[in-house]
């Protein structure tokens, strides 16, 4: 169940809220400009599924939003709890950063957690299957897949290297819980 916890950023402790209703979770982040969806596949896909047939699958939504929002490259993305380089995978993406463009993620199949540093305060955001993540260019925050990574993701650039995260220097991720 996707889940949206709110905590003050120096207490790492104690969230402020909790929410699980996906419009409540999308009402929330709206206000931090970040949007929040629900996707459901024209037809059913499975981890391990050919990238081809995993974006066929939600090609009406993938067309939306690269129309919408001027993407001009999608992919897919499965990393399953036997990669041998899941820990360095990992930990990449583990310390406070942003980036130039928009970070969006559709959740196909498993989670991950993003969290997000604004103001003062922690926006811990679990996406799981069906989920969809857009958290805006310049947004400091961490991307958790967990020990045992499982997901499969489609992404959406506008620019080659628009993923690349440019780090903060901050230790604030280091205080908050990392995801199980």
């Amino acid at each position: 169940m996707s889940r949206l916890r709110v905590f003050h950023d120096n207490d790492p402790h104690a969230p402020t809220h909790t929410l699980h209703a996906h419009a409540d979770i999308a009402d929330a982040l709206k206000h931090i400009g970040v949007a929040f969806e629900q996707w459901q596949p024209a037809h059913p896909v499975t981890p391990g599924d050919p990238a081809e047939a995993i974006m066929a699958a939600y090609q009406s939504d993938i067309d939306r939003l690269v129309a919408a929002r001027g993407f001009k490259s999608v992919d897919v993305v499965s990393i399953a709890p036997d990669n041998p380089n899941r820990e360095a995978m990992r930990a990449k993406f583990l310390d406070e950063h942003a980036h130039k463009e928009d970070e969006v993620r559709f959740f196909v199949a498993g989670s991950g957690q993003f969290n997000l540093h604004v103001g003062d305060k922690v926006y811990e955001v679990l996406c799981e299957a069906g989920d969809l993540i857009s958290v805006p260019d310049g947004a400091t925050h961490w991307f958790d897949m967990g020990p045992q990574p499982s997901f499969v993701a489609i992404r959406f650039f506008t620019e080659p290297d628009g993923w690349v995260g440019y780090f903060t220097g901050s230790d604030i991720a280091l205080r908050f819980p990392r995801y199980a």
